[in-house]
Order: C-alpha cells, then structure tokens, then sequence
C-alpha cells in the first residue's frame, strides 16, 4: 500500500466543481463564534459538495483570518450569503422546499442513524452556537431535528467534528443513489 500524491487524486478545480451537481443539502451556520469551526464546515461543504452555506448573526464571514486558515480554499468553491437572522435564511429555504433539521438536542428528535433520505427531498442542516446551541426561534421553525447520539461525559462535540459527523451521514444516501444511476 502506498499513500496518494495530491495529484493523483484526481479533485476538479474551482470551475469545474462549481459546474458538477451538488448533493441537496445546505448549511445554517446560526450564530457560531469561532471562524475555525466555519473555515471547517466551509471544508465539510466543500469534500462532499454540498450546495450552499448560509452564515447567520455573529457567525463570520470570508476573507475573516481564521476562516482562511480552516477552510483552504473553500470559501471560493463552495457557494455563500450572510442573513442577518437565522430565522429569515430558514423561511427562505422553507419556501424554497427544504427539509429545515436542527442539529440539536432535544425532546422530539431523531437520532442521525435512524435518518432516512426521501427521493427528491432537499435538506438544511442548521448548526448552532457553541456555547446556546441552535436558537430557540429557530427551532419553533424547524420541520424536524437530528441528534447525534453520545455515550461519554461531554455534552455536546464540537461544532466542526459534528457538521462533519452529521454531513456523511446524511449525504451518504444520495451519493449512494448518485453512484447507483451512473452504473
């Protein structure tokens, strides 16, 4: 077994990504303090081409520093706009036809493994500060909310190691079906 070069992974460049179909799912970043963990789900965004990420609030926005630094290069690939509210972002989506899910714990959820993708569905996953979690208007909002299940002492993972968690597990369905079709 060896380790692959860079260029032997054979990634597209910036154009071409833009042009190749996306997975139908979209971020909700509701007010996250850290630019590291947004230069992080800008990379999530980016591995799995998601669609589109929203930054609502205090959440930072590109060129920020820190931001850069995560991201490498994928707040140029990765489509992006900033709400002021999380609210508006969901109620734009919600009339765009996604499926709102709060990443969240709460008393009516789904456990992420017990997701289940719907032919033709398109998703927002909404992540929340780090310290609140997802705002509690957003929730009333929400058509629905996944929670990744815990078994140790922490309360809650980092907001960059769960977009990345709860991404794969959701968009593991469509590129399955994806991978299915081109057969």
């Amino acid at each position: 077994m060896r380790k692959l070069k860079l260029q032997e992974l054979n990634r597209p460049d910036i154009p071409t990504f833009k042009q190749q179909p996306k997975a139908p799912v979209v971020l909700v970043l509701d007010n996250i303090r850290s630019g590291l963990n947004v230069g992080s789900a800008f990379r999530t965004a980016d591995a799995f081409a998601l669609e589109h990420i929203y930054l609502c609030g205090i959440t930072g926005t590109p060129p920020h520093r820190e931001i850069l630094k995560t991201a490498i290069g994928a707040t140029e690939s990765v489509e992006w706009t900033y709400e002021k509210e999380a609210t508006e972002a969901v109620q734009q989506l919600k009339a765009k036809g996604y499926t709102v899910l709060a990443v969240e714990q709460a008393d009516e959820r789904t456990w992420l493994q017990e997701f289940r993708w719907e032919e033709g569905a398109k998703y927002a996953l909404v992540f929340g500060n780090e310290v609140s979690g997802v705002s509690e208007a957003v929730m009333e909002l929400a058509d629905g909310c996944l929670e990744v299940p815990q078994f140790g002492t922490k309360h809650s993972l980092n907001i960059a190691v769960c977009v990345g968690v709860v991404v794969w597990e959701v968009v593991r369905p469509w590129i399955a079906r994806k991978s299915a079709k081109e057969q």
